[in-house]
């Protein structure tokens, strides 16, 4: 009996190299074609075919060359920038803030615009994403995707937004009129979530597989990473803890009349701002926060009080999650550091059987944004390197 024959199989393997290839020229810089085959295990001949491939379909340009020994130079080669771009968006309730980067990830352009003088969402994103693409340099036909973090709720089947507690502009249908104005791809992803994105990539969480990210600033949330992928929930509500009916905080019973949710009530900015004042500090959440910590001692009970409302959304999440690890962002998050961390670690520990990890954020500066860029270049790469072979 003759073995069964797999149609395709050399294409698979072709296609399978190629991104092998192009994944290398991401992390590791210019390599020669030699360079590309030893890394890959590929023959120099096999190696050589797969870059004029790659050559040919403006994936990857020659950029210098190496010297060596007898013989003429090796040619240096590296992914081509221009080959896609992708735009991410962190939309807030006064100002946007777009930013574009090239299939390597470089950023090279970033705008921002306020959202109080017009009432036309598709209109504020459209004059974003048109203006950052021109501060790059990039046509907007090259833009392969655009994601917008945008606080709420994103409906997992549909990718539209289905609520925004401060954002009542925003709503359903906005996803596919951006899709109309723009002619690209675009996708909404709650900021939380894009935040933690981030942090898996590039901050405290990097290596982890499982963990939360909790945000702690003028709203409360919650991000849920698993598996190395975020849990959204069946209605994309997962980890808005803000929800959470915790003791010390009324529970409203209407969330359509807006009124603050319980756990928002007793840990978001509004209500450590009123802590603050109580204590004798700053109004401002996160100026409070750290003008308790470099108070010292004399800061201890703030930081404690703050540290026991946090910890009530905390050991909620993780006496059902277990997560490894918890983080701790948004601006009093950061502000807190370890010294907030450390306590919420410990009063989480004191109240229930879990023992995560309590660490503040390993990102400074616009998590969201960065969350949105990485989210949007891994869709663009899988389609970009996953279509290699024609």
């Amino acid at each position: 009996m003759s073995a069964t024959r797999l149609p395709g199989t050399p294409r698979l393997l072709r296609a399978l190299n190629d991104r092998a290839a192009l994944e290398l020229l991401l992390e590791q810089g210019p390599l020669t074609r030699a360079r590309i085959g030893e890394l890959t295990g590929l023959s120099k001949v096999t190696a050589s075919q797969l870059v004029e491939r790659l050559e040919e379909r403006g994936l990857v340009t020659r950029v210098g060359e190496q010297a060596g020994g007898r013989g003429p130079n090796a040619q240096l080669y590296a992914v081509h920038p221009g080959s896609a771009h992708v735009v991410g968006v962190d939309v807030g309730p006064e100002r946007v803030v777009a930013a574009c980067a090239d299939i390597t990830g470089t950023v090279l352009g970033r705008v921002e615009q306020s959202t109080q003088d017009t009432d036309d969402p598709v209109g504020v994103v459209h004059n974003a994403v048109v203006r950052v693409a021109g501060s790059a340099g990039a046509q907007l036909s090259s833009v392969r995707r655009i994601v917008l973090g945008t606080p709420g709720l994103v409906d997992p089947g549909t990718g539209d937004i289905t609520f925004a507690y401060n954002l009542p502009r925003w709503h359903r249908g906005l996803l596919a009129a951006l899709r109309d104005d723009l002619d690209t791809p675009v996708v909404f992803e709650n900021d939380v979530n894009l935040a933690a994105v981030a942090e898996a990539q590039s901050g405290a969480a990097q290596g982890l597989a499982d963990f939360v990210l909790v945000w702690v600033g003028a709203g409360v949330g919650l991000a849920i990473m698993l598996g190395g992928r975020l849990h959204h929930g069946s209605s994309g509500a997962a980890g808005e803890i803000g929800y959470l009916p915790v003791p010390g905080a009324p529970i409203p019973r209407d969330v359509s009349r807006r009124a603050k949710p319980a756990f928002q009530q007793l840990a978001g900015a509004d209500a450590i701002s009123a802590l603050a004042r109580d204590h004798g500090y700053p109004d401002a959440a996160a100026d409070a926060v750290r003008a308790a910590i470099a108070a010292g001692a004399a800061g201890g009970p703030m930081l404690d009080e703050v540290a026991r409302r946090l910890a009530l959304g905390v050991a909620s999440t993780c006496v059902v999650l277990d997560p490894p690890l918890v983080v701790l962002a948004g601006e009093v998050g950061q502000a807190g550091g370890a010294a907030l961390a450390e306590r919420v670690q410990h009063e989480v520990a004191a109240i229930t059987l879990v023992r995560p990890r309590v660490v503040p954020t390993g990102l400074t500066e616009e998590p969201i944004l960065h969350g949105a860029l990485r989210t949007a270049l891994d869709a663009v790469r899988d389609e970009v390197f996953g279509s290699t072979v024609t």
